[in-house]
């Protein structure tokens, strides 16, 4: 029986357990800070429902890494209410900005005048693409605003991670080496499809040896926008020993009709996995690219940045 002041004599007590310091402290929960400027992801390609739907849903991710975050979406191509343009929705921000600070002046409060960017605008491209870079960087210069430029997403660890599991969902690779388990359909040889020319190739390739080592096939970087490289590759796959080729789409998805995608498998006779599309990794690689830039770091994004 308990006393008023506690428990009986001999029995054991409950001790709260303290909160435990360093690194093995549970990290406190970051958000954006108050006024920082707006993440605008600059989306490539003919704006599309389905570019929409994709690019909405990464925006989603990189929200709930980041409560707070001011987070919009500019399409490259864009010219309406339903498909902004890059350069709207940066003049857009730097408008709201401006009012917000005028608002604050005539109630009387001790508003600081705004500095810094008013934006930091993410290309939503797995590799680098000159033509695609020279109408983001074309959009940023033509909106007169103060907003900084991210590098492409990658190459990075997470992308081959992401290409793994689409190759797993279509049947093309196991999901996990560690289980003794082997898929019929598991392709002996991939073939990662970019476009951007000889430079995205080749930061594909990066990628490309992180999937390999993942895999234990092969995986060799091909351009779906230069004739005949994918047949090339495929046919270097097969001479090497390769039987059962799939195909890799290095791609987020809106930059690239996905009707090259399945021409580009037929081309080399084989199935093809999906593009990225709003895999949770792109959603933390744009919050990383955009936190790095502000020298702000959430935990979830510094644990993705050390995979």
């Amino acid at each position: 029986m308990s006393s008023p002041t506690g428990p009986a004599s001999g029995l054991p007590v409950r001790m709260p357990r303290p909160r435990q310091p360093g690194r093995h402290r549970r990290p406190e929960p970051l958000a954006a800070p108050e006024g920082a400027p707006a993440l605008v992801l600059a989306v490539p390609g003919t704006p599309s429902a389905a570019s929409r739907s994709i690019t909405e849903e990464i925006v989603s991710i990189a929200r709930s890494e980041l409560p707070g975050l001011d987070a919009r979406i500019g399409y490259l191509d864009g010219d309406d209410a339903e498909f902004p343009s890059l350069r709207s929705v940066l003049t857009h921000a730097a408008e709201e900005r401006t009012a917000r600070y005028e608002q604050a002046v005539a109630v009387g409060a001790d508003a600081k005048e705004p500095e810094g960017p008013v934006a930091v605008v993410v290309p939503l491209l797995a590799g680098p693409d000159s033509a695609l870079l020279r109408q983001v960087r074309q959009a940023v210069m033509d909106s007169r605003v103060a907003a900084e430029l991210t590098d492409v997403l990658g190459p990075h660890p997470l992308l081959a991670e992401a290409l793994h599991v689409r190759l797993s969902e279509a049947g093309l690779a196991r999901a996990d080496r560690a289980r003794l388990f082997t898929v019929a359909t598991a392709a002996d040889g991939i073939i990662l499809a970019s476009v951007g020319g000889e430079e995205a190739v080749q930061a594909a390739g990066i990628t490309g040896m992180l999937l390999a080592a993942r895999l234990a096939v092969p995986v060799m970087a091909a351009a779906l926008d230069e004739e005949g490289a994918i047949s090339a590759i495929a046919e270097q796959l097969r001479g090497s020993g390769s039987q059962q080729l799939a195909l890799a789409p290095y791609l987020i998805g809106p930059e690239i009709d996905p009707a090259l995608i399945e021409a580009a498998a037929t081309e080399a006779d084989c199935a093809a996995a999906e593009a990225l599309g709003p895999y949770p990794a792109i959603g933390k690689l744009a919050l990383a690219k955009y936190t790095t830039a502000l020298g702000i770091a959430p935990q979830q994004t510094q644990g993705a940045q050390a995979r």
